[in-house]
């Protein structure tokens, strides 16, 4: 649990065929409100699309940069914010809107249960990839909008999140954030509360 980190350096090795499937059966396996299954996964092999949403990502990551000053625009952009250029695979999950499996079966109230069924299955796949010691990175730094043009995807689909998926180019506990000054880790105390 402690080494689930947000990978963002990747070796360039291939994933055995066996473990990308592996990968995306573990995250069907996810729970989901009502049954409704509304994670779709679209692996990204096409060269030429990878290089659109890579370059669309940088771009993003520039325009993010002009918000940080001084010393933290010094640091922002001493991150390492991706992998893409590295890691074999990319995968986009999108949530199926409109599904209807499962009959929209506690949706009424909470709609976004949608969404917060396909974030299981990505945690799924990362816990997966982990136990084979394989890496994943969620990258946000894009416009779902246009990731969603670049893939060609139904329009009543929503962009959960783009990873990126590999074998890590290193290991370690420390998030890499944590590492490099960004951040630290809050406190339990300051997390979790009692009523």
């Amino acid at each position: 649990m402690r080494w689930r980190r947000d990978v963002r350096r990747f070796r360039t090795d291939a994933i055995p065929e066996a473990d990308v499937n592996e990968l995306v059966a573990a995250a069907c396996l996810a729970p989901s409100v009502g049954y409704s299954q509304p994670w779709r996964f679209v692996r990204v092999r096409s060269p030429e699309r990878r290089c659109a949403v890579i370059d669309h990502v940088d771009n993003c990551n520039e325009r993010a940069a002009e918000v940080y000053a001084g010393q933290r625009g010094l640091a922002y952009r001493a991150l390492k914010l991706h992998g893409l250029r590295e890691a074999p695979e990319h995968f986009a999950v999108f949530c199926d809107e409109k599904t209807e499996v499962g009959w929209k079966l506690g949706c009424q109230t909470m709609p976004e249960m949608l969404r917060y069924s396909c974030v299981t299955a990505i945690h799924n796949l990362w816990l997966t990839a982990r136990a084979k010691g394989i890496g994943v990175g969620w990258v946000s730094i894009l416009e779902p909008s246009t990731v969603m043009s670049l893939l060609d995807v139904p329009e009543d689909w929503t962009l959960i999140a783009y990873l990126c998926i590999g074998l890590p180019d290193e290991e370690g506990e420390v998030p890499t954030l944590e590492r490099e000054g960004w951040e630290a880790r809050l406190k339990m105390d300051t997390l979790y509360h009692e009523r």
